[in-house]
């Protein structure tokens, strides 16, 4: 048992399970909070220059079939935002690796 958890523990190491836990949960909380900045800040601001105003509502209708494009809007927001924010952190991060090798 002891060897198992030594086992475990190196695993845990090696492979820096902690940390992409960590870096998990704060990708969550960081989604969710972009999440509330387009629905609060960026869509309102927007919502004016969509026909009938209400976002999450808005559609085009193709004859049968209607495609809500409004909601897509800001998932695609919130996409490119995250997208944005992951590529400046990786960005640094990557250049505080290379100013170490040398």
């Amino acid at each position: 048992m002891k060897q198992l958890m030594k086992e475990f523990m190196g695993f845990l190491r090696e492979y820096k399970v902690v940390g992409m836990a960590i870096a998990f949960v704060m990708g969550f909380a960081a989604t969710a909070l972009i999440k509330s900045l387009v629905d609060n800040v960026v869509m309102p601001l927007i919502t004016p220059f969509i026909p009938g105003g209400a976002w999450k509502a808005a559609t085009f209708a193709l004859g049968p079939i209607v495609i809500g494009w409004g909601s897509f809007l800001g998932e695609l927001l919130n996409f490119v935002i995250i997208a944005l924010v992951v590529f400046l952190i990786a960005k640094k991060i990557m250049k505080e690796e290379k100013v170490a090798k040398k």
